[in-house]
């Protein structure tokens, strides 16, 4: 894992939330750590990892993930026991 993973896993479980975490930099952590994100229909993706699994949209028209789609990826990281 290099420094932006690092600082990318540090922003995901950091309080409050934040909403200004880019959406593929969460994206480029799962594949870090092993994850596999499979595209679905229009902006729908499915990620796993670890064989938990978080299906959810891409963002758009921005590119920051919403603070919701944060805590989800933080709760998916704490199911499979990944912590910064």
């Amino acid at each position: 894992m290099n420094a932006k993973h690092r600082k990318t896993l540090i922003a995901i479980f950091s309080r409050p939330t934040s909403a200004s975490i880019p959406f593929v930099d969460i994206e480029a952590l799962i594949k870090t750590l092993g994850g596999e994100i499979s595209e679905r229909e229009g902006s729908r993706i499915k990620i796993e990892l670890k064989g938990e699994q978080w299906r959810c949209h891409r963002p758009h028209p921005g590119k920051e993930a919403k603070r919701y789609q944060v805590e989800e990826a933080r709760e998916l990281l704490e199911r499979v026991g990944v912590m910064p």
